[in-house]
């Protein structure tokens, strides 16, 4: 569950971007996305410090393989978006800089998001068996 609160805090970033591009209000939602990256970073480094329980535990090599693209594509991520809130915030780049800065996060992340997917759903990892048999219990 926590990687939902980062990846909705960052696409509802670029999405304010997008609507900068529009508003009369642009320097307003420019801090919202601002403010919403800051959260994606700190709920990121939340939810990564579960995902690296984990990987540890993982013994299957071509999984153990996934998950470490999986982990080192959101740390790359992480770090676009902490150069992207630091130079926002710091006013050192073109919002349209900022802008793609996040276009490219979000189309890593969607690779990301992928191998995940391809871990819980093909592997199984996370999951525990008593979850399973009792969703399809009912």
């Amino acid at each position: 569950m926590l990687v939902t609160l980062p990846i909705g805090m960052w696409v509802f970033s670029l999405a304010a971007d997008f609507i900068a591009l529009r508003s009369g209000a642009a320097d307003t939602w420019h801090a919202a996305a601002l403010y919403t990256m800051v959260g994606g970073i700190i709920g990121a480094l939340a939810a990564a410090v579960f995902g690296l329980v984990d990987l540890l535990s993982l013994r299957d090599p071509p999984i153990k393989s996934i998950a470490i693209k999986h982990m080192s594509i959101n740390l790359v991520v992480v770090v676009l978006y902490v150069v992207n809130a630091w130079t926002r915030y710091h006013a050192s780049v073109s919002p349209s800089v900022s802008l793609w800065l996040s276009v490219i996060a979000i189309a890593l992340l969607l690779v990301s998001g992928w191998l995940g997917g391809k871990m819980v759903y093909e592997a199984g990892v996370a999951v525990h068996a008593s979850d399973t048999a009792a969703s399809t219990d009912s």
